[in-house]
């Protein structure tokens, strides 16, 4: 849902909302509020979370982020997104990282779970503004399905099905996670 304002709010202002117990992202300056997940939603983000997490330790490959991490993917006017689960790798770690504001860039990897009440033009929306930003890789998670489409910046799209396995390809070497695995 769309919150109108009478002007654009800034990524400044949305970090400032108090806290009323919903989510949100900011998108071309507009306030969209943001279903809490449900469980499956949940479990579905933090597994492969986990994963991812455990992978980028181990080789030392970056920071992993949980779910309301927000990223600026545009400026005047802000669109701030906040993926399920993200990645940057090391090398883009700005050298303020560790502040309590949004990353000011945009993430490496971004993973969607799609949510039951979402609407498919609302997911294509949110991999274009990540892809457009820079992101190098977005995977969408649809649990009813059990299956993961890779998209990248170079437009090619891949679906993925429960015999398959998801690679962190270029972005997170050496990654690899049956598809199977995702939805156990």
């Amino acid at each position: 849902m769309t919150i109108l304002t009478k002007r654009p709010l800034t990524g400044k202002e949305l970090m400032d909302l108090p806290d009323d117990g919903h989510r949100y992202e900011l998108v071309k300056g507009e306030l969209r509020t943001m279903t809490p997940a449900g469980r499956k939603h949940g479990r579905i983000a933090m597994l492969l979370g986990g994963r991812l997490l455990n992978h980028v330790l181990t080789h030392r490959l970056g920071t992993v982020c949980a779910a309301e991490t927000g990223f600026y993917l545009t400026r005047s006017p802000d669109t701030v997104r906040a993926p399920d689960v993200s990645f940057v790798a090391q090398e883009h770690i700005p050298a303020e990282a560790d502040t309590d504001d949004y990353w000011p860039i945009a993430p490496d990897l971004a993973v969607e779970v799609v949510s039951p009440s979402e609407r498919t033009a609302e997911v294509l929306a949110k991999v274009a503004d990540y892809l457009e930003a820079g992101t190098r890789l977005v995977w969408v998670v649809y649990p009813q399905t059990q299956t993961i489409v890779v998209y990248r910046p170079s437009a090619e799209v891949r679906l993925l099905s429960v015999g398959d396995t998801l690679e962190g390809e270029d972005v997170m070497p050496g990654f690899a996670c049956p598809v199977a695995d995702v939805f156990a």
